[in-house]
């Protein structure tokens, strides 16, 4: 038997360190690791090194570490990907920007605008590339959707509207632990850059937000919010609305809408296939219960553009091209985090709220 020496034209992959290994971090992982051609996972980092271990051990990744500095000094690691807890995004986008690593940061990317202004900095002192993790744009249904507003499907937009509703049980025994404003900043962040996407060129102006707990009354008092309304206004007129409760008992549920001077279109279902049953009982069709299960491909597709992106500035090559803007950088992070800003004041107030620091130029200023 001979064989034939084959050279292969796949560029090499970019290797990547994975900081947090929890929920999220390990979906990230198993992408990495199995489901991105285009990418390696070669480290690992989580305080919760037996966590990590365990995860490592899972995917064959060799190397793991408590202290995430130990990724910024590999010379070995390309890029980060971070998905620790929100509290710790921005100094860990410094630090590793700082070190030469490119960086995909789950949402938010910082908790506050001046947090994020130093994300920008320590970005455009490396020259690397940040992404964040608003994985809703890499949804079929919702990148055909911006397909269309680009193509003028539905004209001027006009009305707008995107609604997160996470599965529960009709009760959050873990309500006492979730942070004041999680609902604005880690939730409904990505219905506004959703609406922001969906209405693009046009910032957004104020806010009125009408939110309360719901489902979890009795933590109310302690800042506790489980359901929200928020009423976007945006400079060309758009008007949209936001909405998130954080207990759907049929299941989770992510939708979008742009309603516009020559037409509508929509994004996301409530079933997980179009497959619906007939019976004596009526209909019945089978829902998503995971953030993983409803954008699977989305959080895949989500990192192999990162990768891409992190390949492109290391080897030179040309940056992907999607025929929209797809990638989410800095400035839609903060265009996002701006808004979601604004509702916590509303809802403190119950006013309408400015939105202050959305753009560039106030960014800047």
């Amino acid at each position: 038997m001979t064989y034939f020496p084959v050279v292969s034209a796949r560029p090499e992959p970019v290797r990547i360190g994975l900081i947090g290994a929890g929920w999220m971090g390990a979906f990230h992982a198993r992408s990495l690791a199995l489901r991105i051609p285009g990418a390696v996972l070669v480290a690992i980092a989580d305080p919760a090194t037996a966590v990590a271990e365990e995860l490592a051990a899972e995917l064959g990744v060799a190397l793991v570490t408590a202290d995430p500095a130990d990724l910024f000094a590999d010379p070995e690691i390309d890029a980060v990907v971070i998905a620790g807890p929100a509290r710790f995004h921005a100094q860990l986008s410094i630090d590793a920007a700082r070190a030469g690593k490119h960086v995909f940061c789950e949402k938010p990317g910082a908790l506050d605008l001046e947090e994020l202004a130093r994300v920008e900095e320590a970005v455009a002192a490396a020259g690397v590339h940040w992404q964040i993790g608003f994985n809703r744009r890499y949804a079929t249904d919702f990148l055909a959707a911006r397909r269309d507003v680009a193509a003028g499907a539905v004209g001027t937009p006009q009305l707008l509207r995107s609604l997160t509703r996470d599965p529960g049980t009709g009760s959050i025994p873990h309500a006492a632990k979730v942070p004041q404003g999680t609902i604005f900043l880690e939730t409904l962040i990505h219905d506004f850059d959703a609406l922001n996407w969906f209405n693009p060129g046009a910032e957004p102006v104020s806010v009125h937000v009408t939110a309360d707990a719901l489902v979890e009354p009795s933590f109310k008092d302690a800042g506790f919010l489980d359901t929200a309304v928020v009423t976007l206004r945006y400079a060309n007129g758009a008007i949209a609305v936001a909405e998130a409760n954080f207990s759907a008992l049929y299941g989770y549920d992510v939708r979008g809408e742009v309603f516009g001077s020559a037409g509508m279109v929509q994004a996301g279902r409530t079933t997980e296939t179009a497959a619906v049953r007939y019976g004596a009982a009526g209909l019945s069709a089978e829902t998503p219960r995971l953030n993983i299960e409803l954008f699977h491909d989305a959080y895949t597709d989500e990192l192999a553009d990162f990768a891409e992106h992190v390949r492109s500035r290391r080897d030179g090559a040309a940056a992907p091209d999607r025929g929209v803007p797809l990638t989410p950088g800095l400035e839609d992070a903060r265009r996002a985090l701006a808004i979601a800003l604004a509702c916590i004041e509303s809802a403190r107030t119950g006013a309408t709220t400015a939105i202050v620091g959305a753009s560039v130029a106030e960014a800047r200023a």
